[in-house]
């Protein structure tokens, strides 16, 4: 075999040269001597006093967009036609409709509003959405309310609900002012599959696993109890660049030695170092914004499976209004920028891998990276709700419990989960199969012979 310490110089022709680069990380920074002599001198107290008085912008802090929906600021939606506020949505249209003369309309998308008509590879600093901005736990989740209709307050716990009606006046009051406690989005996909055909996704898909599903959850199986949840995502553009390098192997001959078991194959290899640069675009990437979906434990429930049901067409969602949320439940964002820029990172990592696969074809043996680096130009952050139908069972065995769900992409349609099985059927299921390939071995030995 060649020994992989050796280094061949250059790479096979299949592929283009990888000229050595050395990590930009270990080039220790220098100092422009010429930087700052000219004959134009700036007060530095001066400039800090412009910021504090925002007047010049710092660039490394974040620029918001406010994407309130001023309209609704006294936080009644009136029906554009005769004023009541009797709204809700019709996931059939995913339109609201008004209960009282039955018009229906929707809010204007914010896709253009946000990300207006620029290139992503032109996207520079973080530009953050004022509805994904940082969450102040000093805010409290009740918010007392005025009504417009008769000047009663009513309080609302936006914990549980986004909405609440006057107890004097009967006017329904909705949450659309985003206070900082994360329970008002910038934006907000509305359901498009209805309650039955989410209900008719989640028996088909039990249904055909109901062969080795556990007794207790065949008997117990009620899909009508599936209920429709906003979840809380970023859905996040970024501009990026990414070097990976390492070593990719090119097969130069196999051959075998040895005699009856005592066979075996041996490979030689020439050894390559290996580096690729990228620079890509991420429109749209969507990721949970709730501490609890995102940090995923396997021995106790089954959430993972959330993920399984994207992509979500955000290219479609509109500004916030509450009334979107009215019959069904939601989940507030629990963390901010900081908290889920780790895993955009990884994201962004795991997918420059990618765009950089098509380039080493030629190396047959493969490539193994071994050092990445990535930096990010510029991130556009928005805070979204997005559709789900989730059905949950209980399931407990052994004195363990696990809590299984199946779920509905309220926009599509997809559908995914798990069910508790039957160890029994499993078993037996296996027993049958391995007699009946026995069965068919020893026929065909049977015949050989």
């Amino acid at each position: 075999m060649s020994d992989p310490s050796v280094v061949p110089q250059g790479e096979p022709e299949a592929t283009p040269a990888a000229p050595e680069v050395t990590p930009q990380d270990s080039q220790p920074a220098v100092a422009d001597p010429q930087a700052g002599t000219g004959d134009q001198q700036h007060d530095p107290t001066v400039h800090d006093a412009l910021q504090d008085a925002g007047i010049v912008r710092d660039p490394n802090e974040p620029q918001v967009i406010d994407t309130q929906n001023t309209r609704l600021d006294d936080g009644v939606n009136r029906c554009p036609r005769c004023g009541s506020t009797e709204i809700q949505l019709r996931p059939s249209t995913g339109m609201l409709v008004c209960l009282f003369c039955r018009h229906e309309w929707s809010e204007a998308q914010v896709e253009s509003a946000i990300s207006g008509d620029g290139n992503l590879s032109d996207l520079t600093g973080t530009i953050i959405a004022s509805g994904a901005t940082n969450i102040d736990p000093a805010v409290s989740g009740l918010i007392t309310m005025k009504c417009s209709g008769c000047g009663s307050e009513v309080v609302v716990n936006t914990s549980k609900t986004m909405a609440m009606r006057c107890h004097w006046c009967r006017h329904v009051l909705t949450i659309n002012e985003q206070v900082p406690n994360g329970a008002v989005p910038d934006a907000v996909l509305p359901f498009q599959i209805t309650h039955e055909q989410a209900v008719q996704r989640i028996r088909d898909f039990a249904g055909k696993r109901m062969t080795f599903a556990h007794r207790r959850f065949v008997k117990e199986f009620t899909p009508e109890n599936v209920v429709g949840v906003y979840l809380p995502y970023m859905v996040i553009d970024s501009n990026a660049s990414a070097d990976v390098w390492g070593k990719g192997e090119v097969l130069i001959r196999s051959y075998t030695r040895g005699s009856d078991e005592n066979k075996q194959t041996y490979y030689d290899a020439d050894v390559y170092q290996v580096q690729r640069h990228v620079d890509f675009t991420v429109d749209d990437l969507t990721i949970e914004s709730s501490a609890e979906r995102a940090h995923m434990n396997v021995l106790v429930n089954t959430n993972n499976i959330i993920n399984t049901i994207l992509p979500f067409d955000t290219k479609n969602a509109v500004q916030w209004n509450a009334s979107y949320l009215i019959g069904f439940t939601s989940e507030k964002r629990d963390q901010d920028v900081s908290g889920v820029q780790p895993v955009l990172e990884d994201q962004l990592l795991s997918i420059a891998r990618s765009r950089v696969e098509p380039s080493v074809t030629g190396y047959n043996r493969g490539v193994r990276w071994e050092h990445e680096r990535l930096e990010v130009h510029g991130t556009r952050w928005v805070s979204m709700y997005l559709p789900v139908w989730l059905y949950s069972y209980y399931h407990e065995e052994n004195g363990r419990g696990m809590v299984h769900y199946i779920a509905v992409n309220g926009r599509t349609g997809e559908t995914m989960g798990s069910v508790p099985v039957s160890r029994g059927r499993l078993l037996a299921a296996a027993l049958t199969a391995g007699t009946v390939i026995e069965g068919i071995v020893i026929a065909f030995l049977a015949v050989t012979a």
